[in-house]
């Protein structure tokens, strides 16, 4: 674990606006109750009926003020996990309140259709050098999934849910990267953002030999409340179909749909300001969209000296995400972060999700322990008050995104100065539609709102089978917004190139 902007965003979002009341959601601890998918977006409405309170984030002295090596020390016994015993393809495993996750998240296990309260116990963790607390019901701050990924007789972390609405997952061979979250409010507004909270999980037990596990979850904030139902399936993608239900309190102006946050420090299209002996730091390299229409799009990402949102208008989106296209150790050359095998993010839309726009925000950062990129799906249209806004999409946590249509990607963008006004573009090309084009009637276009493009080339790259498209862009004193396909003589062969250039 480290010290990031994820963990002090979603700790700040976690502190008490009004005193903590009873949590209605768990208001008899002590016996099982009726449970059905239909009660938690039951609950949800009946909790936007009523004014916002804040989560009780009450701990006794010696969890109050924890430092964060102090916090790390606080750490679940695996013998413990939830159906352990019981030898189950999922187990569960619980994190301490302290430090910035100070909110009380109640957790509940359901089977036979009965909810039965999980209740807290000291002794199920370690405290390290931290005194132990009072025998008391203090709750988890998250939970963390296992199953059998890497082989069948252990169990591998495979997602957790720690932070405000965050949570991520992981796939075979991988590392954790960037993060989900059930739903942002006003990202990259002036007026500053709203955190939703998942105050309530509910834990579906998983019956013998189950390939995936659900897990329920009641969230909660000052403009909003809602329900989730997550089918979570480990394997080579790790899929999350999501079906949620919102019930705003006010007129969500800026809702954020399948939101997802990474990093960005530097890459070979925006190299670092200070000698570094990686040539690229970052967990994600460009968000990928497939329209409504049927485009494929790739924007790289960059680290901007200034906040820059950007937005693509459409209807009914077919899919986009936060990916890792770029997998060589070799341009990363970090053993200890091994960016190469963090994960990409992709959001397929289920159903008809109308007009609206993918936003992609990128904050300026000088450490790469801060998240500063964010995409999510903003509708055309406020979702209005005293309303309920249902919504279902599919998280692919892997390597890569579905392939839609098997066009050629861009893998790498290249940047260098031509002199103060003039910019050298290359672009890397892979996939196998390139190995049957007729290499006479390949060409770039490529176009541009400001400047001069001059010098298009492409020719193919035999080092990495594929194709290079390069040119020069001159004459842009201010940002250019450009464009550029590669085409078999009029057809198009390769997805659609768009970049944000700013001098």
């Amino acid at each position: 674990m480290r010290l990031n902007r994820r963990q002090v965003l979603t700790g700040l979002a976690a502190l008490p606006l009004l005193q903590a009341k009873p949590d209605p959601a768990a208001a008899d601890r002590s016996s099982s109750i009726d449970f059905d998918p239909w009660m938690v977006r039951k609950l949800a409405r009946e909790l936007a009926s009523k004014p916002y309170e804040a989560p009780d984030s009450s701990l006794p002295a010696s969890l109050n003020d924890l430092s964060y090596d102090a916090y790390r020390s606080l750490r679940f016994r695996p013998e413990r996990a939830l159906w352990r015993a019981e030898n189950l393809p999922f187990q569960v495993q619980f994190f301490h309140r302290g430090f910035l996750y100070k909110n009380r998240v109640t957790i509940f296990e359901v089977a036979d259709g009965k909810a039965r309260h999980v209740p807290y116990r000291a002794d199920d963790f370690s405290f390290g050098d931290v005194a132990p607390p009072p025998d008391a019901d203090l709750g988890f701050a998250g939970f963390r999934i296992h199953a059998p990924l890497q082989r069948a007789d252990y169990y591998d972390e495979v997602s957790a849910f720690l932070g405000a609405a965050y949570f991520r997952a992981v796939t075979k061979g991988e590392r954790y990267g960037l993060s989900a979250r059930g739903l942002s409010i006003d990202t990259g507004q002036s007026s500053g953002e709203e955190f939703p909270l998942f105050k309530t999980f509910w834990l579906e037990r998983p019956t013998p030999g189950a390939s995936s596990m659900v897990v329920h979850a009641l969230l909660d904030s000052k403009s909003v409340a809602g329900a989730y139902r997550f089918t979570i399936r480990p394997g080579d993608t790790t899929v999350f179909d999501v079906e949620m239900a919102l019930y705003p309190r006010v007129d969500l102006q800026h809702a954020g749909l399948a939101p997802m946050t990474s990093m960005f420090l530097f890459g070979p299209n925006d190299p670092a300001d200070t000698p570094d002996f990686r040539a690229a730091v970052h967990d994600s390299d460009g968000l990928a969209i497939f329209n409504g229409s049927g485009e494929e799009l790739w924007r790289p990402l960059c680290n901007p000296r200034d906040l820059q949102i950007s937005s693509f208008g459409d209807r009914n989106p077919r899919g986009f995400g936060l990916m890792q296209r770029e997998r060589s150790f070799a341009n990363y050359q970090d053993l200890e972060s091994r960016y190469e095998l963090r994960p990409s993010l992709w959001a397929e839309p289920i159903g008809d999700w109308t007009d609206g726009a993918v936003k992609l925000i990128e904050i300026p950062t000088r450490e790469e322990v801060h998240d500063n990129i964010a995409s999510f799906w903003e509708p055309k249209q406020p979702l209005r008050a005293k309303g309920e806004h249902i919504y279902t999409y599919r998280l692919h946590w892997g390597p890569d995104a579905p392939k839609p249509k098997g066009l050629a990607r861009f893998v790498r963008t290249g940047i260098s100065a031509r002199g103060d006004n003039e910019r050298l573009f290359v672009l890397d090309l892979a996939g196998d539609r390139l190995k049957t084009v007729d290499a006479a009637a390949v060409r770039g276009v490529v176009t541009a709102d400001k400047g001069e493009i001059r010098n298009i080339v492409t020719q193919p790259n035999p080092a990495m089978g594929g194709w290079r498209l390069s040119f020069d862009l001159a004459q842009a004193r201010a940002p250019v917004e450009l464009r550029a396909v590669v085409c078999e003589g009029d057809a198009a062969v390769s997805e659609v190139w768009l970049y944000r250039w700013t001098p």
